[in-house]
């Protein structure tokens, strides 16, 4: 069974940092690219970060160029989301999700490019 647990969520001032991680199992994961999307409430669920399934590229929203970091660790099988300098606009739920073909860029923006999520992480930020 495919499975991605996101973690690290919670409650930081404004300026803080916190960092997502998300283990995966059940699949290949290194055969598949990765990426974290975010949902506020009333707002469509939006792409964050992405990285490619041997972790040589990154791709970012703008909004999080230069405060976030997406990485991985295909050996634990986990996925992280590093994010510094959090504004209260970043307050969502976050999600962790595979690509849904392997050893293939997805169109990064695109949820529906991705099969599998993790049940999500709130990261709620203070001003």
């Amino acid at each position: 069974e495919v499975q991605l647990q996101a973690f690290g969520g919670g409650l930081v001032q404004a300026g803080g940092s916190l960092r997502l991680s998300c283990a995966a199992s059940g699949f290949t994961f290194g055969d598949y690219a990765i990426g974290w999307f975010r949902q506020a409430p009333g707002q469509e669920r939006e792409f964050v970060a992405g990285v490619s399934w041997t972790a040589r590229s990154t791709v970012y929203a703008n909004y999080a160029k230069g405060r976030f970091a997406i990485s991985r660790d295909n050996a634990k099988s986990t996925m992280y989301l590093q994010m510094n300098s959090l504004k209260p606009e970043d307050t969502a739920v976050y999600y962790c999700a595979s690509a849904r073909e392997r050893i293939r860029t997805p169109e990064w923006t695109n949820r529906y490019e991705f099969d599998f999520w993790g049940q999500g992480t709130l990261v709620t930020v203070s001003s």
